[in-house]
């Protein structure tokens, strides 16, 4: 049987929350995947691809695994990222008067750095990595799925068993009422006859004292 070729891995790159966020990955589709995005990122213009050489090399050096940088800044892409130094910054630092505050100095340019580029062994290396990191999450959503799945089942057993007690209780109950429904038109019964009795006795008795009243 063939050996599956490894599919080319590419770089992109989308800002969600604080962070600006990068992957290597082999799709547009893989990289939603692996950011966890619910739509389309790329339609929407949020995302793209990219080939800076820095955030390259950082991508494919760590194929797979998102790396973050805070949003709106130019440092390295890393697994683990602090947040935006400039959320806090209006509050931690005490306000100025116009007065005694100085011109800013324009922001020195950043020196050009040289261009990295990925070679083929890298480049074979770093798709490798990332189906191992692709199978090493799949395992992990199939652990998680057969987790869900087994509370399912246990949650179903018990609403089974909850529903069968509640069955169980409703015609125990519905047998009595028809017991104490029987029991009561009986008595209906019972009490008409004796109502007619008692008319005609009655009506009997009164008779016999107004003859004797004659």
């Amino acid at each position: 049987m063939p050996k599956k070729a490894k599919r080319k891995l590419k770089t992109y790159q989308t800002s969600l929350g604080f962070y600006d966020q990068a992957v290597a990955a082999p799709s547009m589709k893989a990289a939603l995947d692996t950011w966890g995005a619910r739509s389309n990122l790329f339609h929407q213009g949020a995302a793209k691809e990219t080939d800076d050489p820095d955030i390259v090399a950082a991508t494919m050096a760590s194929p797979g695994v998102v790396l973050r940088r805070p949003v709106g800044s130019n440092g390295p892409f890393t697994e683990h990222a602090a947040l935006p130094t400039d959320l806090a910054d209006d509050e931690a630092k005490p306000k100025k008067s116009k007065a005694r505050s100085e011109p800013k100095k324009p922001p020195a340019k950043a020196a050009k750095k040289p261009s990295r580029k990925v070679d083929d062994q890298q480049a074979r290396k770093a798709a490798a990595a990332f189906e191992k990191e692709e199978r090493r999450r799949d395992a992990e959503r199939r652990k998680e799925e057969a987790a869900r799945a087994k509370e399912r089942a246990r949650r179903d057993k018990a609403v089974a068993s909850a529903q069968a007690a509640l069955d169980e209780a409703r015609r125990e109950h519905d047998a009595r009422a028809e017991a104490i429904e029987a029991e009561r038109a009986a008595l209906d019964q019972r009490a008409e006859a004796e109502q007619s009795r008692w008319d005609r006795q009655r009506m009997k008795l009164a008779e016999a004292v107004r003859r004797a009243r004659e």
